[in-house]
């Protein structure tokens, strides 16, 4: 019989982690300019993994940390699950209708609505994760998460493209698109195709189940030391893994490729087990403040980056939006625009940071 996880107390690590990396969420979705962009602050274009590009699988794999914590105390409590189930469901769907709320800004064109997204996915992973952990052992999990991730690359390196007769691993041209394109209803982000598409969700739920495993890991009795050395290690040999599958089935993004969903999870694991080490352990604290800040209403800081945005980056100015006018001035100041354009998006996180503090500060925490 699997042994039930046990209570843990709350990690300042794990808030520090999420805080951060919606900060890192913000800063690359609004930078000061689009043309100016570092190229490691945007998203690869198709094969790569850049920084910008392991930003939503470590928050997914975040939130599958979460819910080991959240609802490990249920899995030794007999009885209906009704109750619990409807809170998860409610919570999922309200991620979503936030997601939908936000592809419909500001112009609310319901005939150009797009019904995929970040929070669209991490609803979807939440739920699915989330009624995983309810009902399944770390093992079944486990066995679940490495069979979706070979179907998955078996799926798209020997299933012939429709309409093409061979196999294509192309921006527009695969397995994925092909679904989406017949399937997926309302507009998508690259026009013939979503890289948060229907079969790019299954390896996506994936990412979520590595940090279910990571959390179930923490609810063992291994010493916290012996903790961070397996997160540590075990993301080192994942994320080896992931490079090596690459050879076959690249590191992939937009595509969610089973490589990626290693690699990426790799990094989180390794990660989260030294901010463990450091933090937790070592009791470190210095400079974690704004990530904890941040992450303590992290859903509700990301919207409100958008709302926000419309005053930074959207309404004009003497003909000119905010974001224009700061890295015009800079540019012609003699800066790199790149390096202008990033400052402009640090400054905005900043900004976020205001009413993330005093939410803080006054201990409300929005939970969607």
């Amino acid at each position: 019989m699997e042994k039930q996880p046990g209570p843990i107390s709350r990690l300042l690590s794990l808030d520090a982690m999420r805080g951060f990396t919606i900060a890192a969420m913000i800063m690359v979705n609004f930078p000061g300019s689009e043309e100016f962009v570092f190229s490691t602050l945007s998203h690869t274009k198709w094969n790569g993994l850049t920084f910008t590009d392991l930003i939503a699988p470590v928050f997914l794999y975040i939130v599958g940390v979460s819910i080991a914590f959240a609802y490990s105390k249920r899995l030794s409590i007999s009885g209906p699950k009704g109750d619990l189930y409807k809170k998860i469901i409610i919570r999922s769907l309200k991620i979503f209708a936030v997601g939908m709320f936000l592809n419909m800004m500001p112009h609310f064109n319901l005939s150009d609505l797009r019904y995929t997204g970040t929070l669209h996915r991490i609803a979807i992973v939440f739920l699915v994760c989330a009624i995983l952990f309810l009902n399944t052992t770390w093992k079944q999990q486990a066995i679940l998460g490495i069979s979706i991730l070979i179907l998955y690359w078996l799926a798209l390196v020997l299933i012939p493209t429709p309409g093409m007769g061979k196999v294509m691993l192309e921006r527009g041209n695969n397995l994925a698109a092909w679904v989406d394109q017949q399937y997926l209803p309302g507009k998508m982000w690259q026009g013939n195709w979503d890289p948060e598409g229907i079969l790019s969700t299954f390896p996506s739920i994936v990412t979520g189940i590595t940090g279910m495993l990571a959390g179930r890991l923490m609810l063992t009795s291994l010493t916290s030391n012996e903790t961070s050395n397996y997160l540590m290690s075990s993301g080192l040999i994942v994320a080896a893994a992931g490079y090596f599958w690459n050879l076959t089935f690249p590191v992939n993004e937009n595509l969610w490729s089973s490589s990626f969903v290693l690699v990426t999870s790799g990094f989180a694991s390794m990660l989260f087990g030294t901010l463990y080490f450091i933090i937790d352990i070592k009791g470190r604290k210095k400079g974690i403040a704004p990530g904890v800040i941040f992450g303590a209403n992290a859903i509700a800081v990301y919207v409100l980056a958008d709302i926000l945005a419309l005053f930074f980056y959207t309404f004009e100015f003497g003909g000119k939006a905010l974001n224009e006018i700061a890295v015009s001035f800079m540019s012609q100041a003699g800066m790199d625009p790149r390096l202008a354009s990033m400052i402009y998006a640090v400054f905005f996180v900043c900004i976020n940071f205001i009413p993330a503090y005093i939410l803080y500060k006054r201990k409300i925490f929005i939970k969607l």
